[in-house]
């Protein structure tokens, strides 16, 4: 038996039936949010916000999320099994974001965690609707795993 005919596809992202389950649940639990922060991003001058979705094994990574976190951060267990958590950093920016994605994945080689993938995305204005941010933000993590960027931050910015 050959081949199906998508088997054979090499160029571009395909989310396999895992990465579709994980979009699924990252909708119906970030959408809303990220529909709020929009609002105050037009309403109330807030300005850029981040989202990191970050993963790692053999650490206990929801107490050091919670730990870690400003007041005015949202985290989200996405995943228990996987583990996969999204934090979403309000009136953050690139750099910002960046220096605590160093700090968090810091702490968790000191606490000894492993097969540390994180990605962050930047957002700038609310052109983009809620659930692009977030198929965009599950896209560039499927990428940073496929390319193997473990330890590394993996940042893309959304203006």
């Amino acid at each position: 038996m050959g081949a199906r005919e998508n088997d054979n596809r090499s160029e571009g992202l395909r989310f396999n039936g895992k990465d579709i389950q994980l979009a699924v649940k990252m909708l119906d639990k970030l959408e809303a949010t990220i529909d709020i922060i929009y609002y105050l991003m037009e309403n109330e001058n807030q300005q850029a916000f981040v989202l990191m979705l970050l993963t790692a094994k053999d650490v206990d990574l929801n107490t050091l999320l919670d730990r870690e976190k400003r007041e005015t951060d949202i985290l989200f267990e996405i995943d228990k099994e996987e583990p996969l958590y999204v934090m979403l950093c309000q009136d953050t920016k690139v750099d910002g974001g960046y220096r605590f994605a160093e700090r968090l994945i810091r702490n968790i080689q000191l606490d000894q965690g492993s097969d540390i993938y994180c990605t962050e995305l930047e957002v700038r204005a609310t052109h983009y609707t809620p659930k692009q941010v977030i198929l965009k933000l599950l896209e560039t993590f499927a990428k940073s795993k496929l390319s193997n960027k473990s330890n590394e931050i993996v940042f893309r910015s959304l203006q």
